[in-house]
């Protein structure tokens, strides 16, 4: 269900995705707010699940992770206890990034993070294909970024 987010919400929302480090006086002052009512609507925001966290983005280059690497996957069968297993073991692995169940030929994409070629073909080799009820696996590589969610999502204009 999407929340009903007047102006005032979209402003502190887009606010604190740009900059999550704002102090509660600064938003205040964007928002034209004094602190409290910033705060409880802020507080409101999160109860409500439309802020689900505060990050900081980090850059997988910096941090030596020069391959993304977008994952197709095709299962076997999507039994309850086969489906299970091949979530719980890709959650399990600290270079998928992104894991999503899809529409079209494939059952699953994965977002994949390597040092380079040879450790995405180890991962490969020794986690990816060995998941439980993997029928095959199809790698496409990034070759350029043009836009990741670095920018952070559209908040949605008012209704009506």
């Amino acid at each position: 269900m999407q929340a009903e987010l007047d102006r005032t919400d979209r402003q502190l929302v887009q606010a604190l995705q740009d900059n999550a480090r704002l102090t509660s006086g600064e938003l205040a002052q964007m928002a034209h707010l004094s602190q409290s009512p910033c705060w409880r609507r802020v507080r409101r925001l999160e109860t409500e699940g439309v802020i689900s966290g505060y990050h900081a983005a980090l850059d997988r280059r910096a941090l030596g992770w020069g391959v993304l690497a977008f994952v197709m996957v095709g299962i076997d069968h999507q039994t309850e206890s086969l489906s299970v297993a091949f979530e719980e073991a890709v959650c399990a692995i600290p270079e998928v990034v992104m894991f999503h169940g899809i529409s079209g030929p494939e059952d699953f994409m994965l977002v994949v993070v390597a040092k380079d070629l040879d450790d995405y073909s180890a991962l490969l080799q020794r986690r990816l294909h060995r998941l439980p009820g993997v029928r095959h696996v199809h790698t496409y590589f990034s070759l350029q970024e043009f836009k990741g969610q670095v920018g952070g999502l559209p908040v949605p204009p008012a209704a009506g």
